[in-house]
């Protein structure tokens, strides 16, 4: 496994000075360095999938572009203020997808269900409206909660549609993200283990992943709804 790549201190140099100078006569006169941090960046992501492949199955990595789309936004600064990647399982029985955010003083990774359709979020309310033990036994354990703490994500304000407000896991079923997030500081960014640190905290994901995939991938009998 991969585990000599890190992140440098001049990428977080970069950004900062980015963050200052948000704008494309700058952006145009320090192209060269972004280009090697881009590179340098993703190296690091290359790092990440090679380890996540020896205990999952990974379809694609994706390092998201730096231009922002100032259209339908206030904010008409042109470029972003990190660097980010994210990571999609292979095939429809693999549910769920990793991230990593790379920001001075702003560093996450986050991991989960963060956009799940309707139909995915009405099986996974139904889920726990008919039994919740499972689900919250995993995400209380105290192994999984010391590296990812508590879940969370946008959720309704009483109950969704067709739902008890006053059933006694409302508080999941309101939920309409089911995502974890683990952040960290620059310290934690730019130590030589940050990638082992990386593909720790994503391999104690699984099980809420296994889980939440066999939800996903059968009905409430428990029959499989793939082909």
């Amino acid at each position: 496994m991969a585990s000599n790549v890190t992140i440098s201190k001049e990428v977080f140099d970069f950004l900062t000075e980015l963050i200052k100078n948000n704008n494309r006569d700058w952006f145009e006169a320090h192209k060269p360095a972004f280009k090697k941090h881009k590179s340098d960046i993703k190296s690091f992501l290359e790092a990440v999938k090679d380890n996540l492949n020896h205990h999952d199955e990974i379809e694609k990595m994706k390092l998201f572009r730096i231009y922002r789309d100032v259209r339908f936004s206030k904010d008409k600064t042109p470029y972003k203020s990190h660097f980010a990647g994210s990571f999609s399982r292979l095939g429809a029985h693999l549910r769920g997808g990793y991230y990593m955010h790379i920001k001075p003083g702003e560093s996450f990774l986050a991991t989960g269900f963060w956009a799940p359709n309707k139909e995915d979020l009405y099986r996974i309310r139904k889920e726990l409206e008919m039994d919740a033990s499972e689900f919250r036994g995993l995400i209380n354990q105290k192994e999984f909660k010391t590296i990812w703490g508590e879940l969370s994500g946008d959720e309704v304000k009483t109950a969704p549609k067709g739902f008890d407000k006053e059933h006694p896991d409302i508080d999941l079923i309101r939920k309409k993200q089911f995502v974890f997030v683990r952040n960290f500081t620059d310290k934690e960014v730019l130590s030589s283990s940050f990638l082992d640190e990386v593909d720790r905290s994503f391999k104690a994901i699984r099980p809420y992943f296994d889980l939440m995939s066999d939800i996903l991938t059968t009905n409430l009998n428990g029959e499989s709804i793939l082909e």
